[in-house]
C-alpha cells in the first residue's frame, strides 16, 4: 500500500554499542536523509543503523546512501 505522505524512522540496536553510539548513529542517519528528504518519494521508509557506520567517513557515507537510494528508485 503506497502512502501520501513521508514516513521515516531511525533504528540502532545493542549491537552498535551503548546509548552513546547508539544516539550517534542514528544522529548520523538522520542528518544523511534530512539532506536528501526533499528528494524522496512518499511512503514509509525504516533506517537501520549498523555497527560499522563508524568505520566510514560521512562523505563516503553520503556517497553509499545515495547510491542505495538511486538504485532503489527512491528519489523523485
Amino acid at each position: 500500500m503506497k502512502s501520501d505522505r513521508l514516513n521515516i524512522a531511525f533504528v540502532s540496536s545493542k549491537k552498535v554499542g551503548n546509548a552513546v553510539y547508539r544516539n550517534r548513529a542514528r544522529r548520523l542517519l538522520k542528518a544523511l536523509v534530512l539532506e536528501k528528504e526533499s528528494k524522496l518519494k512518499n511512503g514509509k521508509y525504516i533506517f537501520v543503523a549498523k555497527n560499522t557506520i563508524f568505520e566510514k567517513k560521512y562523505i563516503n557515507l553520503q556517497k553509499d546512501f545515495n547510491f542505495a537510494m538511486k538504485r532503489l528508485d527512491l528519489f523523485k
